[in-house]
Order: C-alpha cells, then sequence, then structure tokens
C-alpha cells in the first residue's frame, strides 16, 4: 500500500472535519492508486480520527486487496466515478451543510454567479436521490459523470472529483463557500447572476485549462 497516498486519505478527511463539511462517521474519499485500484476510507469509523492503518485498498471491481477495514458504503460510487473518467484520480464525498441545504430544497446550482465557481467547479447539477451505499445511487449518478466535476444529491450531500486529491477537496470547499455566498445574496433580496457573454469567456478559460470541459451554465440569451 502506498503509505503517500494512504497519509494524504487521513488528512483531507481531517480537513473536511475541521471544516465542518463532515460530522463523524460521514464522508468518504477515494484516490487512484493503480492502474486497476484504489485507496478508499472505511466504513463507520470517525473520520477526524483515521489513521493509515484505516485506509483500505481495492481494486476497481471493489475486491479488498489490503487492508483490515470495511470499505466506504458508498464504494460502489467511487468505482464508478473512477471506471468513467480516465482523468479522475480523486473522490471526495462530503455533506457541507449550506449546499446540502440547495439538494434538500431540489435546488441546483444552475445559476451563474461566481467567476470562482464557474472557473474551477463548473456547472453543478442536482442528481436525483437514490438511496445512499446501494447501487441505485450509482445509477442515479452516472449520467452526470462524464460532463461534471462536481455533483449536487439531493436529500443527501454532495460529490467532487480531481486529478488529485487536493483539487477534489478544494472543489468541495468551493462549492460550500458558493452556497453560502449564493444563500447571504438571497437573505439581501436579490441575487444578479453573470451575462451570459461574461460566462462564455469563462468558460473558454476554463476550456483552455488542464481538465475536462463541461457544458456550461443554463443561461438564458441576453436581450437586444
Amino acid at each position: 500500500m502506498r503509505l503517500d497516498l494512504a497519509s494524504s486519505l487521513v488528512r483531507c478527511c481531517r480537513k473536511l472535519a475541521d471544516a465542518g463539511l463532515i460530522a463523524g462517521a460521514d464522508g468518504n474519499a477515494t484516490v487512484r492508486s493503480g492502474a486497476n485500484r484504489a485507496m478508499v476510507t472505511p466504513s463507520g469509523l470517525l473520520k477526524a480520527n483515521l489513521t493509515i492503518q484505516d485506509i483500505v485498498e481495492v481494486d476497481l471491481d471493489g475486491k479488498r486487496l489490503r487492508g483490515h477495514r470495511k470499505p466506504t458504503s458508498e464504494l460502489d460510487l467511487h468505482l464508478r466515478v473512477l471506471r468513467l473518467r480516465d482523468d479522475v484520480n480523486a473522490i471526495v464525498h462530503a455533506h457541507p451543510p449550506t449546499a446540502t441545504g440547495f439538494g434538500v430544497a431540489g435546488e441546483a446550482f444552475d445559476a451563474c454567479i461566481l467567476p470562482e465557481t464557474i472557473f474551477e467547479v463548473g456547472w453543478v447539477p442536482l442528481v436525483p436521490y437514490g438511496t445512499p451505499g446501494t447501487p441505485e445511487l450509482g445509477d442515479r449518478i452516472e449520467p452526470y459523470v462524464a460532463n461534471h466535476d462536481a455533483l449536487l444529491l439531493a436529500n443527501h450531500g454532495a460529490v467532487t472529483f480531481g486529478r488529485d486529491l487536493d483539487e477534489a477537496l478544494m472543489r468541495m470547499e468551493s462549492l460550500e463557500h458558493t452556497a453560502k455566498i449564493i444563500l447571504t445574496a438571497r437573505m439581501l433580496g436579490k441575487v444578479i447572476p453573470l451575462t451570459a457573454e461574461d460566462v462564455r469567456r469563462l468558460e473558454n478559460l476554463r476550456a483552455r485549462s488542464p481538465g475536462v470541459p463541461y457544458p456550461g451554465c443554463p443561461v438564458e440569451p441576453e436581450e437586444k
């Protein structure tokens, strides 16, 4: 088992807990460790207290290769993403409170508001509810995986993907930060989206950066 990757998973979970993006045994993370294998967090343990010895290595079919713990209950979700996206090497699933609130309210991040969110995360759709820890949730996310780097899960939480664990974690932090800003703007009484031209410029910048392009925010054409 690669100790550097195991250590990065432990650090990631502590950062998620410290930032209030998970609580208790919530959340999970995965990092690709080889052509047909991945290292994942265990099920049922306080993520803030994980050690390197708690990390589990599996193949992309879910067979445990190393480690004595039971893999995360969301293993199917993580492995589907790794099988569908060769460019993704890390996945973070958390329950960021404000962003999850949008998912509970049935709302996607489908308004183009913040340049940083568009550039770093992209359009974040709302995935219909699927029972956590079952293949149903994996079935729900599959149609969205190819063209998105972050997903809101209805009544559940959020998932972010990255070329490495730092990028996946950054996107989760950005998702929650965006949710807080949008909620604050609503409390102040008005949310002003970016114009279609502003969004096109940001999408062009993101398309030229490393990573997979995404379909962009569903903005309405500007009135002539």
